[in-house]
């Protein structure tokens, strides 16, 4: 079960509420020349005039919230599910607005790790949610839009039991 704090339980609770809850991307990928990309589904303040830049500044993740703030894309997101049963996959969906984003996506040859998190924009550095260590593991290009769905891999392909059924691992299996 996940912990939200009082701000987010009194915004969940109240429907006209004006707590907006924000979901934060931090894409990584050894061939990113400038580090990390991050992202965020909120244009919660204004980060340069020249050229005009929105955002949130959080420090999640060790980003220096004035040097390394979460830019501002129109986008869409279905975060991972924290129910037992349910796939451990998300997407995002970014519209396309220039051509240098579809050509980041078709550089790199492996696929790049997604950490997600959800907070409020009143209170960008305190965590509600957060997902670490998915991989991007399909990338849809079209004229508007480009959509990243991420995963991790699941846990019945895991090899179980680890090792070969012998008895010199297993010597209780064979009495």
């Amino acid at each position: 079960m996940r912990r939200l704090s009082l701000n987010a339980r009194l915004a969940l609770d109240d429907p006209a509420a004006e707590e907006v809850e924000v979901v934060l991307f931090m894409i990584e990928h050894a061939e990113l020349e400038e580090g990390p990309i991050r992202l965020s589904t909120d244009d919660t303040e204004e980060l340069s005039d020249d050229p005009y830049l929105m955002g949130t500044r959080s420090d999640w993740r060790g980003s220096d919230p004035e040097t390394q703030p979460f830019l501002w894309t129109i986008a869409s997101a279905i975060v991972p599910s924290d129910l037992d049963d349910a796939s451990s996959s998300g997407s995002v969906v970014l519209e396309n607005l220039d051509s240098r984003m579809v050509k980041l996506i078709r550089s790199v040859s492996t696929p790049p790790t997604v950490h997600v998190a959800v907070v409020l924009a009143s209170s960008p550095s305190n965590i509600e949610a957060e997902w670490h260590d998915f991989l991007i593991t399909d990338a849809n290009v079209s004229a508007g839009e480009i959509t990243l769905r991420f995963s991790r891999e699941d846990v019945e392909n895991e090899a179980f039991p680890p090792g070969k059924m012998t008895r010199n691992y297993f010597p209780g299996l064979h009495l």
